[in-house]
């Protein structure tokens, strides 16, 4: 091939050199000739070097000629398509691109194979990369074996195997008992906190729940009108950065983002949900509703807190859960009632048919600080009347029988249940039982021996016996409450002493 390249281009320059000769233009410089036979000039450092032409030059068997290039090969192929694709020439120069790129992908792929291997084997860089596998193949085997392994029935456990039931989404696997499903925790790792929304959180009970849980290190929001509740329940969190408070009804929509939904919005005493019984009642459906909603837009684990006036006045003694009640639903005290029953069916319809995780507790008699001084509650009422030197009021002839929880024993057993995998409901109280004389006289004897009691006549639909069952909270939950009245009640008492010392 190459030769026929030499050779055809030797007759090329030939040719040319016959066309300027013939031209009576061109301008021949001294040592050429006119004849056919042309010789070459070549310029050098001592003038013009006369060179014989190509014709003359005897041709070896082989000469060691470089591969034409690219450029001169197009102009060949261009001229040999005008001789015809018949020419020797042509089908040499289509036999020789052929066979190069027939070897030229397996010459790739071999010396890619080689260099690849070169450079493993250099400076023992194989060495390395295995070693390196075996490191990490160490740390995946004993990595077991560098994690605590939890106290069995420990609180931390328990709570993160409520997080991580939580976490697991609806539809998927069980959730994880907190038994003995807690996962554990990689070294230096902490508890995932919580964004928790709370409904009536400076209120009483919510105000002690927020203290609860920005303790463990959740970031908390509270959401309050503040119709009952008191920013100064909850001042003493102002500056804590995981805490937000927010003036809002619930009446209206609200868009959070959180993970979970403690809904304790709605008056609870017979004063104030009086006052206002259609917009007790709108608290109670409109406000369910509007927090089932935002619970199953963002996730969220919902819970309701109910009440034991859902039992109305009731012929079952004590009361358990699954009791249906005797309420009447037209009656002066059904806006909270019935309210509440309507809550309750808003919050397992959600259940059922949208899939939104949810807990319902059903709180009987709850006491402690941070109570309203005149809520109409009996406990509130005879403790600020017995500290104001007033008689006790006792409404009817004081045989009606409440039974009365400390609120830090209900804060325990609200966290417990969002924290389980039991949707409830369950009653939430302390079954201690006391007629209304009898928590007359614990009063006198904590506050002033001397104080009197005042009868007057009874309300409408006051429920003759209440005391719940909480055998149900016990087996599940395992949780009964510790404080007796009589421990809790100085507790109280020395709170709203502070209170009404401030009043005047």
């Amino acid at each position: 091939m190459n030769i026929l390249f030499f050779n055809y281009t030797c007759k090329l320059n030939l040719r040319r050199s016959r066309r300027e000769n013939s031209s009576t233009h061109v301008r021949h410089l001294p040592g050429t000739s006119h004849c056919g036979r042309k010789h070459r000039v070549r310029f050098g450092s001592c003038g013009p070097t006369r060179l014989p032409s190509a014709s003359h030059v005897p041709l070896p068997t082989r000469l060691p000629l470089p591969a034409p290039s690219r450029l001169a090969t197009t102009l060949l192929r261009l001229h040999l398509r005008r001789e015809g694709a018949t020419h020797p020439a042509m089908k040499q120069l289509h036999r020789q691109s052929s066979m190069s790129k027939q070897h030229r992908p397996h010459h790739h792929r071999t010396s890619l194979s080689r260099t690849l291997a070169s450079y493993l084997l250099r400076e023992q860089r194989l060495l390395f990369v295995l070693l390196g596998f075996l490191l990490a193949s160490s740390f995946f085997l004993l990595y077991p074996s560098l994690t605590p392994h939890p106290a069995a029935g420990s609180s931390a456990a328990i709570d993160f195997a409520a997080v991580v039931a939580r976490k697991i989404p609806r539809g998927g696997a069980s959730s994880v008992s907190a038994a003995g499903g807690a996962r554990r925790l990689p070294v230096g790792v902490r508890k995932p906190s919580l964004r928790v929304v709370v409904t009536g959180g400076a209120g009483f009970v919510g105000s002690h729940l927020v203290d609860k849980l920005l303790a463990r290190g959740d970031s908390v929001i509270v959401v309050d009108n503040f119709f009952t509740g008191r920013k100064d329940n909850v001042a003493h969190h102002l500056g804590n950065p995981r805490f937000e408070l927010i003036r809002h009804d619930v009446v209206e929509p609200i868009l959070l983002e959180v993970d979970q939904i403690y809904h304790l919005a709605c008056p609870a005493s017979p004063v104030h949900y009086k006052f206002n019984p259609i917009k007790t009642i709108k608290t109670n459906v409109m406000g369910t509703l509007n927090m089932l909603g935002l619970a199953k837009r963002v996730g969220a684990r919902f819970l309701l807190t109910s009440t034991s006036e859902v039992y109305g006045d009731p012929l079952e003694h004590p009361q358990k859960e699954s009791y249906w009640g005797n309420v009447n639903p037209i009656g002066v005290r059904s806006c909270y009632d019935e309210g509440k029953r309507t809550a309750e069916t808003l919050t397992m319809d959600y259940h059922r048919g949208a899939g939104v995780e949810v807990r319902i507790a059903r709180i009987f008699n709850t006491y402690g600080p941070r109570m309203c001084l005149d809520d109409g509650r009996v406990v509130s009422n005879f403790v600020a009347q017995a500290l104001r030197k007033q008689p006790m009021t006792v409404y009817g002839d004081g045989k009606q029988t409440r039974s009365f929880q400390y609120v830090s024993d209900l804060v325990d057993a609200l966290v417990t249940l969002m924290e389980s995998n039991h949707i409830g409901p369950f009653n939430l109280g302390n079954p201690g039982e006391f007629t209304m004389l009898e928590l007359a006289q614990v009063v006198k004897e904590t506050i002033d021996p001397g104080a009197s009691v005042e009868f007057k006549p009874n309300t409408a639909d006051d429920p003759h016996m209440r005391k719940p069952d909480i055998s149900k909270a016990k087996s599940l939950l395992n949780w009964e409450p510790k404080i007796s009245l009589k421990q809790g009640l100085p507790r109280m008492v020395s709170d709203f002493q502070k209170r009404i010392m401030e009043e005047k």
